[in-house]
């Protein structure tokens, strides 16, 4: 069967066919591509016109160009009849049943689904020129045929059948003219069909997304209901313990009046009478008062344990409390003793705390302090606190790191319990050895002939007030004490002299600042009128940020109420406490050592003047400032030296501040020398070196004992190299001074030694003793070990006084930290104690030596050793200089 395109037109109204013939196009999925829709289907059209077939296809164009417009002609061909013979009568859609539809369109009502467009068939005859003709027309002026409102309007009104006019498409008669309307599609066009799925799966999507909200809603509550639940068990519990607290400290209570009321019915009648009473008393009632007690106070500690049992107690009938005679206030009759006797009242031990006060029946009761309750933080958040009798235990922490500061103030670390132990007191004594890291605090009974007395302390610095807090006015730092001593009191961080004397001072002070300018260190002492700077410091701008260290000394004459502080201030107003300021906190920092007036010594100090030095060699000038005893020691003509009148023992101290210029400064540093001349013929001392600065403030310092004999003369002379400008500061404020003790050499001695040629510690140095040679003649006193594991390493006393160490180490390193340690060992212990310590850090860029000191004074007794150690951290010693620069001297004084 032929198509309808191809059928010829036998009418008369047929002049020919269309001048435009068409075109078929197969749609395509561009979206510029034009669109053709022939819908035929076995040579017929599905979806014949409403009037007359119109035998011309309908291209559709999405750019509108020259294609015809389908409406217009649609339009006019229905108007026009064919009245031939070969003319086709229309043929009507009798339902729409036989429409057909795809997908999901099949299953809708008619009424919305979506209406086909007619496919025109050509037209021939005269009636189709015109049509064409009107619709070129109407592309040319690119606007479409009018539609009239009424013809749309009875359109969609016969797509109603309840308003009696049915839709042609329905069977019902066409009302009016039927318009078609076509729409052009876009590129982002989307199917009928896949919209409704998409709205679809849209709407299931939802409901999902919806109960996934829901059932997290209930999983919240629950976790919400569990919470409340496991809050209120907290509670609950919190609630237990406290009442079980209530109730331990209600059966304390109960027990002292128990005790109590047995002690006093024990004094007011018969122990035969009622013997048999007491026994079942004590079976009947104490004995469950005593397993609660243990049960409940198993921390509780009495230094005498009163065993209340029946079985162990026995009472005989002939004792009275008379028998124990009348017991002074600090005793009480013990009557568990056979007969009954007076007793000293306990005293509590260190770590524990008074629960019931001695009375004249029963002994002081004590209670352990638990230090892991009252201090959470005592060992770090993440170190487990197990509370110990008299002390605590940090669970992990290794014992080097215990000794080393871990236990805390108060407290100190006891190797064979492996734990921390509270600081011992001496009432009634004096402290000889205070309480450190890794020592407890040693007694002694001070004698109203005592000649000498040492006191050490640590030094901490205030906490900044706030971020931006300055040094520039200056800070006390604080000195805190580690023991209780008659003659001198700790109070707001400063010392306060109870007896009148002679004292020295040594600090070692070592951190890392980035301050523009220097710091100063200095000693103070004040008394109520006017207050001045016995000695001071000054630590240079580092060119990089890595630690150092300085030791500053001092001596005075004091009286009674006179205190000493340490200051720390900086020149610049834009030195920053809290960033640019970091304190190596060592071990010991501070101590002091008191003379008696009756061991016949004497006290002096004098300041340099201020002078500005181009050569190589400087002699400095001194100007007395104060002197004890002017006829014992007075300065050569010139002024460039100490005279003794007499032989004894000197520990001097000499420290100088200076300003310098030029690149060799630093190379080749400044070296101090003292000289000590014996009838007219100088002899070196010893020396102490320092890494040189350029354009910077420093100081350079050295501290020593010597025996003198009388007529000697003691100097000094500060070598510089060559092309290196020195400014040499002089004025009262304590930074460049000399102050010296002489000591009569019936009651003190002097020991000078250097280090060993062998033995010298190099390379990855961890803890390693110095070796030592002495060179100066031997004394009874003090002695170097000559023999045995201990040789050339260990000095030995062999009398009790006070000692007095400074010791000064030149040497080339890579180390992160260079620490010093003087370390003490009594006669029955094992295990060395560290009395001080000093580090230092980086050497200085360009320089070719560094070096490092620590000064100290401690007590000693007749076989007290002692020894230097040296540590590097994280490098290595590459050489140690064995004469220049490095020395050791020690002074005894008896006690």
């Amino acid at each position: 069967m032929e198509p309808e395109e191809s059928r010829p037109c036998t009418g008369i109204y047929c002049p020919g066919r269309s001048s435009r013939p068409s075109r078929p196009f197969t749609p395509t999925s561009q979206g510029r591509s034009p669109q053709i829709t022939p819908n035929h289907h076995n040579g017929h059209s599905v979806y014949p016109s409403r009037a007359s077939t119109d035998p011309n296809p309908i291209i559709h164009s999405q750019r509108g160009g020259h294609a015809e417009n389908p409406k217009t002609r649609t339009i006019q061909n229905r108007g026009t009849g064919c009245t031939g013979d070969d003319c086709v009568s229309p043929t009507g859609q009798a339902n729409n049943d036989t429409r057909d539809c795809k997908g999901i369109e099949c299953k809708l009502p008619l009424r919305i689904r979506l209406k086909p467009r007619p496919i025109p068939h050509q037209c021939v005859g005269e009636s189709c020129a015109s049509a064409s003709a009107s619709s070129a027309a109407a592309d040319v002026h690119g606007q479409p045929a009018l539609v009239r409102v009424s013809d749309r309007a009875a359109q969609f009104l016969g797509e109603f059948p309840d308003f009696g006019y049915p839709a042609s498409e329905l069977g019902g008669a066409p009302l009016g003219v039927q318009l078609t309307c076509d729409i052009k599609p876009g590129e982002n066009e989307v199917p009928s069909e896949d919209a409704l799925i998409l709205q679809l799966q849209l709407a299931k999507g939802q409901e999902k997304f919806v109960e996934a909200l829901k059932s997290q809603q209930k999983v919240l509550i629950d976790l919400q209901q569990q919470v409340t639940q496991q809050q209120s068990t907290l509670i609950s519990q919190q609630k237990e313990i406290l009442e079980q607290q209530r109730k331990m400290y209600e059966q304390m209570d109960l027990v002292k009046d128990q005790y109590s009321m047995l002690f006093e019915t024990v004094k007011q009648m018969s122990f035969q009478s009622l013997q048999a009473d007491i026994q079942s008393y004590f079976q009947s009632h104490l004995q469950g008062l005593q397993n609660q007690v243990r049960s409940h106070l198993h921390k509780s500690y009495a230094v005498h344990k009163v065993d209340v049992d029946a079985k162990v107690i026995d009472v005989g009938g002939h004792f009275s409390t008379n028998e124990c005679g009348g017991c002074n206030s600090d005793e009480y009759c013990h009557f568990q003793g056979t007969p009954p006797q007076c007793e000293k009242c306990t005293l509590c031990p260190p770590g524990f705390f008074l629960v019931s006060e001695c009375s004249l029946n029963a002994d002081r009761i004590c209670q352990d302090r638990d230090e892991c309750i009252e201090l959470p933080t005592i060992c770090g958040e993440r170190v487990k606190c197990l509370n110990t009798p008299g002390g605590f235990r940090c669970l992990g922490i290794a014992e080097r790191d215990a000794a080393s500061g871990v236990c805390g103030h108060g407290y100190f670390f006891n190797r064979e319990l492996q734990e921390c132990q509270a600081c011992g007191e001496c009432p009634g004594e004096t402290v000889a050895v205070a309480c450190s890291a890794a020592r407890d605090t040693v007694c002694t009974v001070l004698s109203e002939n005592k000649l000498s007395e040492s006191w050490s302390a640590v030094v901490t610095v205030p906490p900044s007030k706030s971020s931006s807090s300055h040094i520039f006015p200056g800070v006390y730092l604080n000195v805190n004490g580690k023991g209780h001593s008659d003659l001198i009191s700790n109070e707001d961080g400063k010392l306060q002299f109870q007896q009148h004397g002679l004292v020295w001072a040594d600090c070692n002070f070592a951190l890392k600042h980035s301050c523009r300018n220097f710091l100063q260190l200095s000693m103070k002492l004040n008394d109520s009128e006017e207050g001045w700077e016995l000695s001071g410091v000054r630590i240079e701008q580092p060119d990089g940020k890595y630690f150092q260290s300085v030791s500053v000394s001092g001596t005075a004459e004091v009286e009674p109420n006179y205190t000493m502080s340490l200051f720390l201030k900086s020149p610049n107003q834009y030195c920053n406490q809290s960033k640019d300021l970091n304190v190596y906190d060592v071990n010991t920092p501070f101590s002091v050592f008191w003379l008696s007036h009756d061991t016949g010594a004497v006290a002096m100090s004098a300041q340099m003047s201020m002078s500005v030095q181009y050569q190589t060699n400087f002699r400095p000038t001194f100007k007395v400032i104060s002197i004890s005893d002017p006829y014992m020691i007075n300065l050569s003509h010139d002024g460039r030296g100490v005279r003794f009148r007499e032989s004894g023992v000197v520990k001097f101290v000499f420290q100088q501040a200076l300003y310098s210029m030029g690149h060799t400064c630093i190379r080749e540093g400044f070296s101090l020398v003292s000289y000590v001349n014996r009838n007219g013929t100088n002899q070196e001392l010893m020396q102490v070196y320092k890494p040189g600065v350029n354009y910077r403030d420093t100081s350079i310092s050295l501290s020593g004992a010597v025996k003198v004999s009388a007529g000697d003369m003691i100097s000094f002379e500060i070598q510089s190299p060559s092309q290196c400008n020195i400014r040499y500061f002089g004025d009262n404020s304590g930074i460049s001074m000399f102050s010296l003790i002489w000591i009569p050499s019936a009651v003190s001695t002097a020991l000078s030694a250097t280090v060993s040629r062998t033995g010298l510690p190099t390379g990855a140095v961890r803890n390693k003793a110095i070796h030592f040679h002495q060179v100066s003649s031997n004394e009874n006193q003090i002695q170097l070990v000559t023999s045995g594991k201990f040789a050339q390493k260990y000095f030995v006393f062999r009398e009790s006084g006070v000692a007095s160490v400074a010791f000064n180490l030149k040497l080339i390193h890579s180390c992160n930290i260079v620490k010093l340690t003087l370390n003490q060992l009594l006669g029955d212990q094992m295990q060395p104690l560290p009395v001080t310590q000093q580090i230092g850090g980086h050497m200085p860029e360009g320089s070719q030596w560094t070096s490092v000191g620590l000064r100290s004074s401690f007590h000693v007794h007749n076989g007290t050793m002692i020894f230097i150690t040296v540590d590097c951290v994280r490098g290595r010693i590459n050489q140690i200089a064995h004469e220049r620069g490095t020395n050791l001297s020690i002074l005894w004084v008896s006690s």
